[in-house]
């Protein structure tokens, strides 16, 4: 934490901004973070804004099974991250992500399921509103956090700038009639629109 807050995010970026938009963390309820994916700088930010230091839990980020090899596996292990095959999800690492959620942890799930530098309209993958709905068995109050995050230089420069957008809380369980298609879209708009309140605070 000392030195990927401190020291590693202290020196690389002159400028960071936060904005809550009235946002508070939903009381009782567990919490999915989903946010754009720009950069892999995108985790240690989240960290900052929504770990440990701010909500007293860490962030556990659902990663593609690519991104948990060699020395960025290593790393990225030790960050909380752990590994799910995109195209055929275990029923292990199912298990493991929706026992975070009935634990009340803070899961980070990117639903563009890949960095997505320039911002190109993606379709949205279809694992975190199944997820949810799966962990409502478990787990009655879930709530899906739309985040957009944007640097002011792509890809971030050093001594550039990074915003983080915070949208309003998404309860699942107001959503259950939906299609994955229909909430998808929900959520891609969510997404969007806070992007461009962070691109806006980077001047792009």
């Amino acid at each position: 934490m000392f030195v990927t807050q401190d020291v590693v995010l202290r020196f690389f970026f002159r400028k960071k901004k936060i904005l809550k938009n009235g946002f508070s963390i939903p009381i009782n309820s567990s919490i999915i973070l989903a946010p754009t994916h720009r950069s892999r700088w995108d985790g240690l930010i989240l960290t900052m804004a929504m770990g440990r230091r701010v909500t007293k839990k860490d962030c556990r980020f659902m990663v593609t099974k690519s991104e948990m090899r060699g020395i960025q596996g290593w790393f990225l292990k030790r960050l909380g991250c752990f590994s799910i095959n995109q195209l055929s999800p275990s029923l292990s690492a199912l298990r493991y992500a929706i026992n975070l959620i009935e634990k009340g942890e803070q899961l980070v799930v990117f639903p563009e399921g890949k960095i997505n530098r320039y911002g190109k309209k993606l379709v949205l993958k279809e694992g975190l509103y199944r997820l949810a709905r799966l962990a409502t068995k478990k787990k009655t109050s879930i709530t899906i956090i739309p985040i957009g995050i944007a640097y002011s230089k792509i890809p971030p420069n050093f001594r550039g700038e990074f915003c983080l957008s915070f949208g309003k809380p998404i309860p699942i369980n107001d959503y259950s009639n939906f299609t994955i298609k229909d909430f998808n879209i929900l959520l891609h708009q969510k997404m969007t629109k806070e992007e461009e309140k962070a691109l806006k605070n980077v001047g792009r």
